[in-house]
């Protein structure tokens, strides 16, 4: 028998994060570990009324795609793919790794090709999205792989995740309607604001928002969710920030990593761990040393790192900022290859300023 947290969360991915109307197209991405939700996703939306287009792809494809590929392979756009971004109505993505460090050891001028010939798909998308043509989601399904980074058994994972995205509610498809009071208020407040300041230990950055449009994240986009976002001001950005928690992108994992900014632009960066492969993304492109995002969780409910961003970011009491690509729905124009997002933790000895009002202290809301 399926975990009834696993039907609730595909009832939410399909008919309130993603609205998957009848005659839509939906494509449903995942690995093949997570064919539990998978199944849950495609006959919700059979049952809207939806034309699911299903992509599982293999445990150990990307490690063979990066061991094997030849530099035409790895710069090749698959037709599928070019389509699904230009085309689709609508997308689920569910994360579903089994190991979480498989791509630990590829060379990263491989990344930076792939990602740089993929580059034209994530324009389409996310234009398409921010002008309302397109709709997706994206969440994970609970792994050995993610209970083990997060430091928990796998049930007590799968308790914590589908809590976080509040499957277990009596009624789930309303559940992010109900909880988005607060996320909304704070992202109104902060319309027509002009520079905000993040301090912390190690962390002292000032970034310009003037003009920009706040972002409230209400379970539309990640499952779970719980944050506003905007796109700084592309030369505005002054000062030095130290990242709380482990980054990983492309499979590979840094930590400790410190970024200081002049006029927009990290003109100085560091890390503990992975410092060799995080200068090699900072150098893909002209946008890759500028922040296409400044984000601020407001999910209580997550309490502690898990290595996980799509559920670290989301961390109340945190901010995120992601080097790269900008939303363009935030009004930002940063243009990148990559877009990735690291956590700051305000929690000790933190505060938010905006336009000299204190926002948050302690990684408490004040306003």
């Amino acid at each position: 028998m399926r975990d009834p947290r696993v039907d609730a969360l595909a009832n939410i991915l399909v008919n309130y994060s993603t609205g998957v109307k009848p005659g839509e197209t939906c494509v449903i991405q995942s690995e093949v570990a997570a064919e539990p939700l998978v199944q849950a996703v495609y006959e919700e939306v059979l049952k809207a009324g939806g034309l699911p287009i299903v992509q599982l792809a293999l445990s150990e494809g990307a490690p063979a795609f990066y061991k094997y590929a030849n530099d035409e392979q790895l710069t090749w756009i698959p037709p599928t793919a070019q389509w699904i971004a230009e085309n689709i109505d609508t997308r689920i993505a569910i994360m579903a790794d089994t190991n979480t460090r498989a791509l630990s050891n590829v060379d990263p001028e491989k990344q930076t090709k792939v990602s740089t010939a993929r580059k034209p798909l994530m324009d389409a998308s996310m234009k398409r999205s921010a002008a309302g043509d397109y709709r997706w989601s994206l969440t994970l399904f609970p792994t050995n792989a993610y209970a083990s980074e997060a430091g928990l058994s796998l049930s007590e994972y799968e308790d914590f995740f589908y809590n976080a995205c509040l499957a277990g509610d009596p009624d789930p498809l309303t559940a992010w309607q109900r909880q988005s009071d607060m996320v909304k208020k704070l992202a109104a407040w902060m319309e027509g604001k002009k520079e905000v300041h993040i301090k912390a230990p190690g962390t002292d950055i000032t970034l310009g928002v003037e003009g920009r449009t706040w972002i409230p994240c209400v379970g539309t986009h990640n499952m779970p969710d719980g944050e506003f976002f905007t796109g700084p001001v592309e030369d505005s950005v002054n000062g030095v920030v130290e990242f709380s928690f482990p980054a990983t992108y492309g499979g590979r994992e840094v930590s400790g990593v410190r970024f200081e900014f002049k006029d927009g632009k990290i003109v100085d960066a560091s890390a503990q761990q992975g410092e060799d492969f995080l200068l090699k993304m900072l150098d893909t492109d002209d946008g890759s040393r500028r922040l296409g995002e400044l984000g601020i969780g407001t999910n209580y409910g997550i309490t502690t790192g898990t290595k996980e961003i799509l559920l670290d970011e989301k961390i109340g009491g945190t901010v995120h900022m992601a080097i790269g690509m900008s939303y363009p729905e935030s009004g930002g124009t940063n243009d990148s290859a990559i877009h990735w997002d690291m956590v700051c933790d305000l929690r000790q000895g933190g505060s938010i300023t905006v336009d000299g009002t204190e926002l948050q202290r302690d990684g408490k809301f004040l306003v």
